[in-house]
């Protein structure tokens, strides 16, 4: 029988928008970049890079010759096309909003300027799955944050191989984060984006990877041999958000069957545990704070557990109310959060 329809939270526009973000060493891979991809993608890209906001920039007109796509300096207003590069201009944020760019004024202040993180918010929000981050040479940490909200909604993330990178602070904030998809040099990653935006994942109706007599069986062995390796049972929970993960994943592999998938889960190394914490993954940062975690388990949860009622106590009740994937965790061990730390709402969503 036929899987069943897939969530495919495919965002505002009908193609991906792939953000770039860089600062120190940039011009240099964005160069490379462009020079080595395709013209014909089918996506479009906003590149974004830490300008003096006093000076007018050459970045466009620099990088245009890298390229046979158009290049233009975004402007307040502009609906983004396919195979076409847009470029910030200095002293601005630039974000995108239902698939038009919308520039802001730089606000003065003490803090650090995060224009990275201000695009890859906005695409992860718009774009969701369609949503592509990149992060290329740089100091500091900008675009960090912002990759991580776009892994977390389903969308795909990359980073300069630091060997490649003029600057390495930024691509080893994303990378030690965790939230990184592939490390590349910028060759190789327009290389990879060449290949991912042909998967059907990111195509307007990816449910064809799952299509076919044997996609419904081979979605049970994959959660079968998730739950033999992990302990979750996934079975029970909102499998459109489950396809939608396991699509994901096949996106990153090349593979557009899910029986190939299935075939070959076990034989890849890590892929499994990268599968559970795909489908474990939640948006806000409060879920991705091990300090607060600790503090939780440390001074909170054991209250919380001493002052269980016996209707409270009942096992069955426990496993319907924090055995759940997408709770604050489905099995002790995962993240360092007790299994008492669930959420009690049973229809609540993941979120990606």
């Amino acid at each position: 029988m036929p899987l069943g329809p897939v969530d495919s939270r495919a965002g505002w526009s009908g193609f991906p928008i792939v953000g770039i973000g860089a600062s120190a060493g940039g011009l240099d891979a964005f160069t490379q970049f462009l020079q080595r991809l395709r013209p014909d993608t089918g996506m479009a890209f906003v590149l974004v890079q830490h300008l003096d906001p006093r000076h007018q920039s050459r970045l466009t007109e620099l990088l245009a010759r890298a390229t046979l796509m158009p290049v233009t300096e975004a402007s307040q207003g502009l609906a983004i096309q396919p195979n076409h590069v847009y470029i910030i201009p200095p002293n601005a944020n630039l974000a995108v909003l239902r698939g038009v760019l919308q520039l802001t004024p730089r606000k003065e202040g003490r803090g650090p300027h995060l224009p990275v993180d201000f695009l890859f918010r906005s695409l992860a929000e718009d774009e969701q799955t369609r949503a592509i981050g990149v992060i290329l040479s740089g100091t500091g940490s900008d675009g960090t944050l912002g990759l991580s909200e776009i892994k977390a909604i389903g969308g795909i993330t990359f980073a300069q191989d630091e060997k490649t990178a003029e600057h390495s602070g930024m691509p080893r904030s994303a990378i030690d984060s965790g939230c990184v998809d592939f490390v590349l040099s910028p060759g190789q990653i327009a290389d990879r984006l060449g290949e991912i935006g042909e998967h059907p994942y990111l195509a307007p109706d990816p449910t064809q990877p799952l299509a076919g007599p044997t996609g419904a069986e081979s979605y049970q062995r994959i959660l079968a041999v998730v739950q033999a390796v992990t302990g979750v049972d996934f079975r029970l929970y909102r499998d459109t958000t489950i396809k939608r993960r396991i699509l994901r994943r096949m996106a990153l592999h090349g593979q557009r069957s899910i029986s190939e998938y299935a075939d070959g889960l076990k034989n890849v190394a890590g892929e499994v545990d990268a599968l559970y914490h795909d489908l474990l993954i939640n948006v806000t940062s409060f879920f991705r704070d091990p300090k607060m975690f600790e503090e939780l388990k440390a001074g909170v949860f054991p209250q919380i557990v001493d002052k269980r009622s016996p209707l409270e106590s009942d096992p069955h009740l426990g496993a319907r109310l924090f055995d759940r994937p997408g709770s604050l965790l489905a099995r002790d061990g995962a993240g360092g959060v007790p299994r008492h730390a669930g959420r009690a709402d049973p229809d609540a969503d993941l979120r990606h």
